[in-house]
């Protein structure tokens, strides 16, 4: 893939991920499979540039007002230090392949709207919570993800936040993970690529415009149906490789 039109990509899905309250990662790791990056940077490279667009996209979209949480801290509690076990783990790289191409199949739904906004209503339970936290929290790790995109379908569905809710507690569920995530990668050695540096400035103004966008509900549907299809074309890269 061309160099400039890889960095074009890198600001599109900032900006798109951003506008929802996402950081990215699922979004950059399905560029850098396409784009045959090592697989050893992969997954740095993506909770590296997921700490700064999800910091951005929690500033635009969070009012204390409106923040819950309770939820969060007992989610996060559970979930931070199963991302720093999964971020030690080297997982095979068949295997590899196969969850995150089953992962993607999430944003990829969400994107062409095929999620509900709210399905039905499930009582917040503790032990519930806790579940969810720790099973997110692990993917989160190994894949090199935040885990935003498993969280936000499963907060709306379950209706236990508002859409504008799940974007500011996603978005900053997304940076406390990848940075537990990339504390436990170091244990085993962090490396970035060469061009990390350029690939960040881009992500950060597309994640700052997005997540600015995103906030006062602008609508981007048709390019999130272009993401869509990269994603998808990722995704059967993935299982057919």
């Amino acid at each position: 893939m061309d160099t400039y039109l890889l960095y074009l990509l890198f600001a599109v899905v900032a900006f798109l991920y951003a506008s929802v309250g996402h950081g990215g990662a699922s979004g950059y790791i399905a560029l850098m499979a396409l784009s045959a990056f090592p697989h050893t940077e992969i997954k740095t490279n993506a909770l590296f540039l997921n700490l700064f667009v999800s910091l951005i996209a929690f500033i635009q979209y969070f009012k204390k007002e409106e923040f819950p949480f309770r939820l969060f801290f007992t989610l996060v509690i559970f979930s931070m230090p199963m991302a720093f076990i999964g971020g030690m783990w080297t997982m095979n790289d068949k295997l590899y392949k196969i969850i995150l191409g089953v992962i993607l199949l999430i944003p990829i739904a969400k994107l062409l709207g095929l999620l509900p906004n709210k399905n039905f209503e499930v009582k917040q339970g503790l032990l519930l919570t806790i579940i969810l936290g720790l099973g997110i929290g692990l993917l989160a790790g190994l894949l090199g993800i935040g885990g935003g995109i498993i969280l936000s379908p499963i907060l709306i569905l379950l209706g236990w936040a508002s859409v504008k809710q799940t974007s500011a507690m996603s978005a900053l569920f997304i940076f406390v993970n990848s940075m537990s995530g990339l504390l436990g990668k170091s244990l085993t050695g962090i490396q970035l690529s060469d061009n990390i540096l350029t690939i960040l400035l881009i992500t950060i103004a597309g994640g700052f415009l997005g997540s600015y966008y995103g906030s006062k509900k602008w609508k981007v549907q048709w390019i999130k149906n272009v993401l869509a299809l990269v994603l998808m074309i990722a995704s059967f890269k993935l299982f057919t490789t």
